[in-house]
């Protein structure tokens, strides 16, 4: 069974998310591309300033409806041709 984090954010705020990869990652190989989509009730959600390191994955996420659900994934690829997704669940509230 698949589990993801879930995160609480305000419709208002601006904050930043992120994935550690590197348990995932085989020794040698690192990050070399990621993006990252949003799937929810409505296209409020979005992502701004993406950003990787070698193990790493950032993404600013902003806007969003109050008391909706949204599916963050982040998918990379690896200097090994390796690819691979994450997502995240933030779930919206006034704070």
């Amino acid at each position: 069974m698949y589990s993801f984090s879930t995160f609480v954010k305000d419709p208002n705020a601006k904050l930043d998310y992120g994935i550690d990869w590197s348990s995932w990652l085989r020794p040698g190989d690192s990050i070399s591309a990621s993006t990252w989509s949003v799937s929810g009730p409505d296209a409020a959600l979005t992502t701004y300033d993406p950003a990787f390191t070698n193990t790493q994955t950032t993404v600013w996420l902003s806007g969003g409806t109050e008391d909706g659900t949204y599916l963050v994934t982040n998918h990379i690829t690896t200097s090994a041709g390796r690819e691979d997704d994450r997502t995240i669940e933030v779930r919206m509230e006034q704070r």
